[in-house]
């Protein structure tokens, strides 16, 4: 313990000296957060519209009213022929054109089905998907409604629909983004900051000549290992309070889960980040080559870990190498203790993963690092 402590203080001493980094590491948190947590957003509303309405009739303008209600689509442009509209789509200037025809009212009034067009940009495939997605749903409400006005003037009796489905949205009823991005956003915080700091630890050492003090003092290997990681341990619980407190105070996230579990199971994350990081330092030679290394490892966290987009749609082989990942258990923990407030009875498995990740991590760092020194 007397080696380690004085390698801990080594290391409090040397993350005092670069203050520029520490700084960079503590305000990184809330920077991100702010910036991605109001930029992305998967809830694709507003969409610029134009309206070319040729039944100019109360029917008509009921279903414009229905599509300007849902907040999907806001009109902001009323063309005078097709041409205008196409025109409107192709500049940009709207991404979704209504067409309705001059026989919308009397198909309706004659129980006939009426046919109104939707032109949508697709060169934005979200809001493409948004808005098709929108554009169905009211359509079959006005539908629906209308088959109910003419059974009821029919029968001159009240009729109910004959399915009544009745959805029950849990967690995040009203489909708030930020709920979902900003633990997201949590996650890749610490994975790259942890990462890409212990990464080059060990390189740093070797570029200014000092890794050979070390080798020669009474130090073992994982106790070189541990006076690495867990100064950033704390840096880490400094990066998630921030992130956490800024999601509450400026998304408004719920925690339903237990605060002392989500430090608990942060902990193993960090830890397990931070043995990633070793683990890059001690298979390159230089700080170049560890940083591209460990944007090697960032990108495929962003993109196959869940943290914007569903794991579920992904091929079967891209889906099991998220697997790798600490980052793809990590928020599985997050948003499970943050979002539904469960407990650990349900996380084992993502425990048990970070664990196992932990151990292989260090257990390959030590040995290569004594392969080096050898």
């Amino acid at each position: 313990m007397i080696r380690l402590r004085a390698l801990l203080i080594k290391e409090f001493i040397q993350m005092r000296r670069d203050r520029l980094t520490f700084a960079m590491m503590v305000g990184l948190p809330i920077v991100q957060l702010l910036v991605f947590g109001f930029a992305i957003n998967t809830d694709v509303k507003h969409l610029s519209t134009i309206v070319f309405d040729q039944s100019l009739q109360q029917e008509g303008r009921d279903l414009l009213a229905s599509f300007q209600a849902s907040e999907y689509f806001t009109i902001k442009y009323v063309a005078k022929d097709y041409q205008e509209v196409t025109a409107a789509v192709e500049s940009g200037k709207a991404k979704v054109g209504i067409i309705i025809p001059p026989d919308y009212t009397e198909n309706i009034k004659h129980g006939r089905s009426a046919s109104v067009q939707v032109i949508v940009d697709a060169s934005d495939s979200m809001a493409a998907s948004s808005a098709i997605s929108s554009a169905q749903l009211i359509g079959q409400l006005r539908s629906q409604e209308l088959l109910i006005e003419r059974m009821q003037g029919a029968s001159g009796k009240p009729v109910a629909p004959p399915v009544d489905i009745r959805i029950r949205p849990w967690y995040n009823p009203d489909f708030i983004s930020p709920f979902y991005m900003v633990p997201g956003i949590l996650g890749i915080v610490l994975t790259m900051t942890m990462v890409m700091i212990t990464s080059m630890a060990i390189v740093r050492e070797r570029e200014r000549g000092t890794l050979e003090q070390l080798i020669v003092t009474p130090m073992k290997s994982h106790e070189l290992m541990l006076g690495k990681i867990i100064p950033y341990i704390f840096v880490g619980y400094v990066q998630a309070t921030l992130a956490l407190v800024v999601g509450a105070l400026v998304f408004d996230v719920p925690m339903r889960g237990s605060i002392g579990l989500l430090y608990g199971l942060t902990t193993l994350f960090i830890i397990a980040s931070l043995s990633l990081g070793v683990l890059i330092s001690t298979v390159t030679k230089t700080q170049m080559q560890a940083m591209q290394m460990s944007f090697f490892v960032f990108l495929p966290s962003v993109l196959l870990s869940g943290f914007m987009f569903p794991r579920e749609a992904m091929p079967q082989l891209f889906y099991q190498l998220g697997h790798l990942l600490p980052l793809t258990f990590y928020l599985e923990i997050l948003r499970g203790i943050v979002l539904k407030g469960i407990g650990i009875n349900f996380l084992w498995s993502q425990v048990f993963a970070l664990i196992v990740y932990i151990l292989v991590a260090l257990s390959i760092s030590i040995v290569k690092f004594q392969k080096k020194i050898a």
